[in-house]
Formats: structure tokens, sequence, C-alpha cells
């Protein structure tokens, strides 16, 4: 009896091209990204403190780095001279900005596990070797990345110290633009550039009376930041240009004699004094656009446009940033307070209407008191009941807030 040995079929190898499989399924699906951007917002609190604006930045970075890691491990290749030219610009754009270089290789950390995550949920069976390429393709990628980013986020900081005009610019040219990830990431920027920017702080954008059509120049912002502040003082301001207008960042009671100053120059501005630090960008937008719709009346002589001015054409032009209560509230002061009330009435009776006397009939009284009380909303508000734009912005305002 002739005995027969059963031939053993070695063990099948994993289909050609799994990897690419993995990976085209991996691109194809938006969640992917999602997730990773998900996971890096949770796990980083740098990250976790960056408004809208910077998302749509992070995500773009997410889906090239996920789809440039892919392609490694699907070729086996390793990242080319373009790839790690395009992570050295990423990592001089964050020394600019002042986000740590710790949290971004963190990011990068993070967004390593969750591709790690994806792929084991789409090929659970996935070979040894496909699983040791991936794990030997995220060591070589995330050793080299780190390496890259962190010299050129050291040279990038070390150019900005070292010309500290271009670096101040360059800090209130991000803070414009919404580029600082949080407040810590302010401090610790500004602690690196030895200066301490005002709590409370003005942001005035100026531009000449009568445009001729150039670029503002930085050393006319310069100038003009020379006759806003004090020598002396404990703060550090900061003048950059967008166009032809001159953007700075002083202690809010410079606004007290931006009015002043910019007459001298025959000049106008918008002041805002009511935003915090992380939302500078706001405050710009906001006063940028005042200056872009405001009618020719609401330019007054030693005078510039305000918070309440800013909001209030922002709510005409159909884009308010706050709610229309707040933006009443804010135009009106003191007024919408109950202390306020019979000052209120006075300017409302005068509103309707339409002058002194009628209003002083309207609530039994002498003329002269009604005039009196609208000398203190004047003073009180900084409006004047009789000035067309100031009426037209208290008229709003009384009725947004009541």
């Amino acid at each position: 009896m002739t005995s027969r040995t059963p031939k053993l079929s070695p063990a099948a190898p994993p289909p050609a091209g799994d990897r690419e499989r993995v990976r085209q399924e991996l691109l194809a699906d938006p969640r992917v990204v999602a997730a990773v951007v998900a996971a890096v917002h949770e796990q980083v609190p740098v990250y976790a403190a960056l408004d809208d604006s910077r998302l749509p930045e992070v995500r773009a970075i997410a889906a090239w780095g996920l789809e440039r890691l892919l392609h490694l491990w699907a070729t086996d290749g390793v990242l080319e001279a373009a790839d790690l030219r395009r992570f050295r610009g990423i990592a001089a754009a964050r020394a600019a900005d002042g986000r740590p270089v710790q949290a971004v290789l963190r990011a990068y950390r993070v967004a390593a596990t969750v591709l790690t995550d994806e792929i084991a949920a789409r090929a659970p069976d996935l070979a040894a070797a496909d699983a040791f390429a991936l794990t030997r393709m995220l060591l070589t990628a995330l050793d080299t990345i780190s390496e890259e980013m962190a010299t050129a986020y050291a040279a990038t900081s070390e150019d900005l110290a070292g010309d500290r005009g271009r670096a101040l610019r360059l800090l209130l040219d991000d803070l414009i633009a919404g580029r600082h990830a949080s407040v810590g990431a302010l401090a610790d920027r500004s602690a690196r550039l030895g200066i301490q920017l005002p709590d409370l702080y003005c942001l005035l954008v100026a531009e000449p009376a009568v445009a001729d059509g150039s670029d503002m120049s930085h050393d006319a912002a310069a100038g003009l930041l020379d006759d806003l502040t004090a020598p002396d003082g404990d703060t550090t301001s900061l003048a950059t240009v967008r166009g032809p207008r001159a953007v700075l960042l002083l202690p809010a009671t410079a606004a007290d004699g931006a009015g002043t100053v910019l007459a001298a120059r025959s000049w106008r501005g918008c002041a805002l004094t009511g935003e915090s630090l992380d939302r500078v960008a706001v405050a710009h937008r906001l006063a940028a656009d005042a200056l872009d719709t405001a009618p020719a009346h609401a330019h007054r002589p030693g005078h510039v446009l305000t918070d309440a001015d800013a909001h209030v054409l922002a709510l005409l032009a159909g884009h308010p940033a706050a709610a229309p209560d707040h933006i009443g509230r804010l135009v009106l002061g003191p007024l919408a307070e109950p202390a306020g009330r019979h000052l209120l009435d006075a300017l409302v009776a005068y509103l309707d209407t339409g002058s002194a006397n009628a209003a002083a009939r309207r609530l039994h009284l002498h003329p002269q008191s009604l005039r009196y009380r609208l000398r203190r909303v004047h003073t009180l508000t900084g409006r004047d009941p009789r000035d067309t734009w100031h009426r037209l912005t208290l008229d709003i305002a009384r009725t947004l807030a009541f």
C-alpha cells in the first residue's frame, strides 16, 4: 500500500495591489480627513483654540499629508525634495504666526495614529509585510518631518527676531489676518519679541480723506504711530499697512486723541476699542468695512468713527457682527440703563417730532429742560442728536434696543 504525503500549499501572499486598494478607499472617503482634523482639534490644545477661519488651512494640510503618506506606503517610497520644501514652508508659517512647533509635530503624530486606525478598520486581515511597511514608513516619515520642520521653525524665528521692525509688522499682519491660534500663543510670541501688548487696545484704521489711489507707505504708518503714542509707555504699539490704509494697534486711551491727529493730516479713520486681543481680525474687518461704507457726512473733523458707528454700518450692510439689541445698547450707552430712561424719553420725543419745542410739549417739559437733556445725551453717548449721522445712528439704536 502506497502512502501519499499531502502537499501543503504555501501561504498565499496578499493580493497584489492590496495597499493600493486601501489607499484609494481612504482618499475617496472625505470622512478620513474629517477624522484627522477632529482628532487634532480634540487632542492638541493649541489647535482646539483655532477659530473657524484657520480650519480650512488645517483641512488642506491634512488632506495633502494623507495623500502623500498613503502614496509612500503603497509604493515603498520616501519623502521627496518637494515634500520637504512644503513641510519647511509650513514650519516657517507656524513660526511667524506663533503656533509652537511642539504642538505642530504632535498634530502630525495624532494624524498618523488616525491613519493607522483607518487602515486597520478597512483591512483587518492586512498581511504582516504590509503592516510592517506601514510602520516603517510612518516612523521614517515622522522622523524626517520633525527634523526638517524643527530646523525651519528655528531659522524663521531667528530671522524674525533679527529684523525687529519687520517682526513687529508681521505680528500685526497676523493678528488682523486671524492667523494666531490663541491668546496664549500670542503671549508666547510677544515674549520672544520682548514686547507687551496692551490688554485694552484701540485698533485704528486710517486713510487720507482724499485718496490718490496709491498704497500707504510703512514710513507714513510709522509716523502716525509716533504722533499717537507716548515714548514712555509700558506697552508696545504696532503699525502696518493694508493697501491705501494704515493699521495701528494702540493702547485704548490713544483713541481719545486720534481724531485731532488725523484732522491735522487731513486723514479720516475708524478706531475700535471693544474687541479682545483674540478678535483683532474682527475689529479690523469692522473698521475697514466702516471706512468703505460710511457716507461722507459720517466723518466729522476732529473725530473718528467708533465701535458704535462700525456696528451700525455693518448692520445696514446686512452683515452685523453682533446681535441687534447689543448694537442698540452700544450706541445708547448709559441711556439704555434705567437711570437714563428720562434722557432716552427726551431723545425719542426729539427724534419723533423733529424739534426741541415739539418734544418738550409732548413730554410736558420746558423747552430749556428738553435742550438740557439733549445736551446730556450728547455728553453720555458722544452723539449729537442735531448731527445728521449721529441722529441716524441714535434712531437706529433706539429701534433696536427697545
